[in-house]
């Protein structure tokens, strides 16, 4: 880690270069290493990489969960103290502006959608990440601890799981709701809202007109541009069959 802070300091302070850098954070790094990576890089970001302890356990000994949040929350912590520092001094230095992301492989390990989700979910809340990003496993070695070397990437488990995450960030969805105990996994050829809207059939039809925005984000199909301009109509006029289809 120290040579890749070394690096980022000739290419901000020799070459001058002020554009966006990613930087990975590696787990168990030592406090005042990470605090000198988040200030010469935008985003920082501590890969979890297995959803489970039992994962990191059997695939990758070295890392333990401690090791991988304690650095997560130093980023949480020296980026509120760098916003704290900038609201009282303009030129105060900067730490992380576009804050941190980690990553999960999905497939490796049975852990389920549903630990998935809720392990995402409790990311962004206590460690206030900017993004959970998915990747699907694809198998490269032929261990008895992985799935076989025929076993196809689960791409369209990934795009339901980046689904799922959407709703989470920006649709006022909570883990629990998307998956509960008896449904643990997301279903192959429905988007997790249909998936949800199924289970709740008694929350339709919504009569458009005076359903609240939240209301709105529930409805299949309907995403927050067409939510908000739904909102932002009614209040001209009330809408109609015709004035919803053009």
């Amino acid at each position: 880690m120290e040579q890749m802070i070394r690096a980022l300091r000739i290419l901000r302070e020799e070459y001058r270069f002020n554009g966006y850098i990613h930087a990975k954070a590696i787990p168990g790094a030592a406090p005042e290493l990470v605090h000198q990576l988040g200030l010469l890089a935008d985003r920082l970001s501590v890969n979890i990489e297995l959803p489970s302890q039992q994962g990191l356990q059997a695939l990758a000994p070295d890392k333990t969960r401690e090791a991988i949040l304690r650095p997560m929350g130093l980023i949480r912590d020296g980026a509120a103290q760098s916003k704290a520092e900038l609201a009282k001094y303009r030129h105060a230095p900067v730490f992380a502006p576009a804050g941190q992301s980690t990553q999960l492989i999905v497939g490796a390990t049975d852990d389920s959608d549903r630990h998935i989700l809720h392990l995402t979910e409790s990311l962004y809340r206590k460690y206030r990440l900017k993004r959970v990003f998915y990747s699907a496993y694809v198998p490269v070695v032929e261990n008895s601890l992985l799935p076989s070397l025929d076993t196809k990437p689960p791409l369209l488990r990934e795009h339901r799981l980046y689904q799922a995450d959407w709703l989470l960030r920006f649709y006022g969805f909570q883990a629990e709701e998307l998956l509960p105990a008896e449904e643990p996994e997301l279903h192959p050829y429905l988007d997790p809202k249909c998936q949800w809207a199924l289970r709740h059939l008694g929350f339709f039809p919504l009569e458009v007109n005076r359903a609240s925005y939240d209301a709105l984000l529930r409805v299949p199909g309907l995403g927050v541009e067409s939510a908000l301009r739904i909102v932002r109509a009614r209040k001209i006029a009330a809408l109609s069959w015709d004035g919803l289809r053009n």
